[in-house]
C-alpha cells in the first residue's frame, strides 16, 4: 500500500496497491520533491475514464516502471473530479504545448510545480509514433540531470507564458437579441440535418445547447430553433448512445450517428440530458421526451444514488465479460445468440426492433442495443416484455464499477434536474430523491460559514474547497427545489452560497468570475474559464443562478453581478456558441425578464392551488421562477402583499418592475407564460 490509501477518492484508491510510491497533490509532496531534488510526475485521470485504467495496468502496475519512477520522481497522483482546479491549470499548459489535450495526463513538473514537459497517454512499448513511457521517463530523468538550468528556464518561460495568457475579453455589457440571433446561425451552420448534433465525430450530447434552443423558441417563436433541439434529442434517444434498457446516456459516441458510445455514464451527462428532455415534454408534449426524462430520472435514483442520499459520478465503461477480462461495454452489447438465450422464439423481433445483427454494429459481432427502425409497427405489450427480460438477463452480469465520490456541482445539477421531473409527471419520489440529496449537501457539503466542500464519500467530506462551479450548480438546485417544492430554506441557502460568489469568486473592478475562491490553494495561475464543456461553466453556473436568485429576491447586487458575468456571452457567443450553451440560455433569462410567478393559496392541499402552482411551473418563458406559499407567509420574497382574489388562490406574474393583474385561472396563467 503507498500513500493513497489513506484518501477518500475512488480513483485514488485505485491505485493505492500500485507499486508506484505515489503521493497526493500536497505541499508535502513538492517538499519532499525539493529535498531530494527530483522532478515530480504529475498523472491526472478519474475513475471512469478508460485509457486511465489501461496505463494504469500497463505501466504503473509494472514493478520494473515502478523502481524506475521511485527512484528518480516523486509521483504525484490526482483525481480531476476532485481536483478541477489543478486539472484545469495543468490542462491550459498541456494544450498550449501540444495542442491537445485528454486523460490520462502526464505531466513532469519541478519541485515549485512549473510544468516543463507534457503528454497524455504513454504506451509500455513505443507505439503508432509514440515514445514508449519509460522512453519518456528516461528523456525527462536525463534532461533533468544534465541540462538541469535550460529545464529550469523552460518552466519558467512556460509560467510566465501561462499568466499572460488572457482567456477572454468580455464586453462591458450582456448580450441582446443581435448576439442570440448570431449566436443561432453560428449553431444552423454546425448543425448535422442528417443525424441531429453540431460537428462530426465524436460527437458529445450538447444538452446546453439544447436548453438555449428550447429558451430561444419560447421567447422568440423561432422554429429552426425548436426543430434542430427536438430532432437531435430524438436522434440521441433512439442511438446507441442512450441506454435502451436501463435508460440514461453514456459519455459520447464515436461515431456520428449516434450508434457506438463510449460507454462511460457519467452523472453530470445524465442530470443535464433528463432536464433537456423534461424541457422538451414542456414545449412539445413529446411523448419520447417524457419517456427519455423519466427512464432517466430512474436510472440516476436505481443506479447512482448512494446510501447517504447524493449521486455517485460515474460508472465505468469496463466491466468484466465473464472470463475474468474488463472488456469496454460488455455489460451493454448483444449477440443474435445471446438474444436467443434469453428470449427464445422473441430473439428475432428484439433483434429487428434494437438493431442487432450477425455482423453487429461494435466489436465481435456485439451489438449496442438502438432503435433504428422509424417505420413499422411493433406490439408495444410484446416490446416491453422484450425489453423487461434483456435488462433482468442483463442485471446477472458482472455490473460496471462505480465512482461512489459525490460531488457538489454535480448533486447540484441532479437535484435540479429530479425536482422538476417530479413536478413535471407527478412523480413524487424524484422530488424526495432530489431533497435527500440536497439535505446530503447542506449537512455534509456546507460548513458553519456556509463554505461548500468539492466531494464526500461514504458521508465524509472530502479535504478539497469547492469551486465556482460547485457554488453555482448547487444553488442552481436550491433554487430549482425552491420553486418545486414551495419551502424558502431553499432559496435562503441558495442566497448563502451566492453570497460566497460575490465575495470570493468575482473581481470587483471588471465583474469577471475566477474559478478558484480568493484565499484558496495558490496554483501557478488562478483558473478561469467561462467556456461550457462536458458542464455548464463555473462562470455561467454561477450567472444563472445570480439572476434566478435576483429575481425571487429583488436584490441589485446579484442581478448585476449576472449582467456583468454575461459580458463574456456577448463575446463569446456569436464565435463559438457550441462551447458557451448555458451562457446562452442565461442571457435568454435575461432578456424575457425573467418571469416572476408567485401563486398564494389557503394551503399546500388545496387543490385550486396546486393547479395554479404545476401551470407555472410547465411555462416555458426562459429562466422564470416560481414561489408559492400563503398569503401570510415568509418563505418567499415574492409572496409579501400578495393576496387570494375573492377567497380563491390567485397567480400574480411580474416582469420588469412590472406586475399583471393576478388571474385565479389556470388557462389565463397559463397565456401569460407564453
Amino acid at each position: 500500500m503507498n500513500r493513497l490509501a489513506h484518501e477518500t477518492s475512488p480513483y485514488l484508491l485505485q491505485h493505492a496497491d500500485n507499486p508506484v510510491d505515489w503521493w497526493p497533490w500536497s505541499a508535502e509532496a513538492f517538499a519532499e520533491a525539493r529535498r531530494t531534488n527530483k522532478p515530480v510526475l504529475l498523472s491526472v485521470g478519474y475513475s471512469s475514464c478508460h485509457w486511465c485504467h489501461v496505463m494504469a495496468h500497463e505501466s504503473f502496475e509494472d514493478q520494473a516502471t515502478a523502481d524506475y519512477l521511485n527512484e528518480h520522481f516523486v509521483s504525484v497522483k490526482v483525481d480531476r473530479e476532485e481536483r478541477p482546479d489543478v486539472d484545469a491549470v495543468y490542462m491550459e499548459a498541456v494544450q498550449a504545448a501540444t495542442g491537445h489535450g485528454g486523460w490520462p495526463m502526464t505531466v513532469f513538473l519541478t519541485p515549485d510545480a512549473e510544468p516543463f514537459y507534457f503528454g497524455t497517454y504513454y504506451p509500455p512499448a513505443p507505439r503508432h509514433g509514440m515514445p514508449s513511457f519509460r522512453q519518456v521517463l528516461e528523456g525527462v530523468q536525463q534532461a533533468w540531470t544534465t541540462r538541469h538550468d535550460e529545464v529550469s528556464e523552460v518552466a519558467g518561460k512556460i509560467v510566465r507564458d501561462l499568466a499572460q495568457r488572457e482567456i477572454v475579453r468580455q464586453a462591458a455589457e450582456a448580450p441582446g437579441e443581435q448576439e442570440l440571433a448570431q449566436a443561432l446561425l453560428g449553431l444552423t451552420r454546425e448543425y448535422d440535418p442528417q443525424r441531429g448534433g453540431f460537428g462530426g465525430a465524436p460527437k458529445f450530447p450538447p444538452s446546453m445547447v439544447l436548453e438555449f434552443l428550447l429558451r430561444h423558441h419560447a421567447r422568440t417563436g423561432a422554429e429552426g430553433a425548436l426543430q434542430m433541439a427536438v430532432d437531435t434529442c430524438e436522434r440521441m434517444a433512439r442511438g446507441g448512445i442512450y441506454d435502451q434498457l436501463g435508460g440514461g446516456f453514456a459519455r459520447y459516441s464515436v461515431d456520428r450517428d449516434w450508434i457506438v458510445p463510449h460507454f462511460e455514464k457519467m452523472l453530470y451527462d445524465n442530470a443535464l440530458l433528463c432536464r433537456v428532455y423534461a424541457h422538451l415534454w414542456r414545449a412539445t408534449g413529446s411523448d419520447l421526451a417524457r419517456r427519455v426524462a423519466l427512464e432517466t430520472a430512474d436510472f440516476l435514483v436505481r443506479e447512482l444514488r448512494t446510501p447517504e442520499g447524493g449521486f455517485a459520478s460515474a460508472l465505468d465503461a469496463d466491466s468484466d465479460d465473464g472470463t475474468g477480462r474488463h472488456v469496454e461495454g460488455a455489460y451493454y452489447v448483444w449477440t443474435p445468440a445471446q438474444l436467443g438465450d434469453v428470449l427464445g422464439d422473441d430473439a428475432e423481433l428484439a433483434a429487428q426492433y434494437f438493431g442487432v445483427t450477425e455482423e453487429g454494429t461494435f466489436e465481435h459481432g456485439q451489438s449496442v442495443l438502438r432503435l433504428p427502425q422509424t417505420e413499422g409497427v411493433f406490439d408495444a405489450e410484446k416490446i416491453a416484455s422484450v425489453r423487461r427480460r434483456l435488462f433482468d438477463a442483463r442485471a446477472r452480469r458482472p455490473a460496471p464499477g462505480r465512482d461512489d465520490k459525490v460531488v457538489a456541482a454535480w448533486n447540484g445539477l441532479a437535484v435540479a434536474a429530479l425536482a422538476e421531473t417530479g413536478a413535471y409527471f407527478g412523480r413524487p419520489d424524484l422530488v424526495e430523491a432530489a431533497l435527500g440529496a440536497a439535505d446530503l449537501l447542506v449537512r455534509v457539503h456546507l460548513d458553519e460559514h456556509a463554505r461548500l466542500a468539492r466531494t464526500s464519500k461514504d458521508g465524509r467530506v472530502g479535504p478539497n474547497a469547492g469551486v465556482l462551479e460547485d457554488y453555482g450548480d448547487v444553488a442552481e438546485g436550491f433554487l430549482a427545489l425552491a420553486s418545486v417544492t414551495g419551502e424558502g430554506v431553499w432559496l435562503d441557502f441558495a442566497g448563502l452560497l451566492l453570497d460566497q460568489v460575490l465575495a470570493r469568486f468575482t473581481d470587483p473592478d471588471t465583474g469577471a468570475l475566477f474559478d478558484t475562491a480568493s484565499d484558496a490553494e495558490r496554483l501557478i495561475r488562478r483558473p478561469q474559464d467561462p467556456t461550457d464543456n462536458a458542464a455548464p461553466s463555473g462562470w455561467t453556473a454561477a450567472a444563472g443562478a445570480l439572476l434566478g436568485y435576483a429575481a425571487h429576491t429583488g436584490f441589485e447586487a446579484h442581478r448585476v453581478a449576472a449582467e456583468r458575468a454575461l459580458g463574456v456571452v456577448k463575446t463569446l457567443g456569436p464565435r463559438v456558441p457550441r462551447f458557451i450553451g448555458w451562457g446562452l440560455a442565461v442571457a435568454e433569462a435575461l432578456l424575457d425578464g425573467p418571469r416572476e410567478v408567485a401563486v398564494v393559496g389557503p394551503g399546500p392541499d388545496d387543490e385550486r392551488t396546486a393547479a395554479l402552482h404545476r401551470t407555472a411551473l410547465l411555462g416555458a418563458a426562459p429562466g422564470a421562477v416560481v414561489a408559492c406559499g400563503t398569503p401570510d407567509g415568509d418563505e418567499f420574497p415574492l409572496l409579501a402583499g400578495r393576496t387570494l382574489i375573492d377567497g380563491a388562490p390567485a397567480a400574480y406574474v411580474c416582469r420588469g418592475f412590472v406586475c399583471d393583474l393576478p388571474v385565479t385561472d389556470p388557462e389565463a396563467l397559463r397565456a401569460k407564460l407564453a
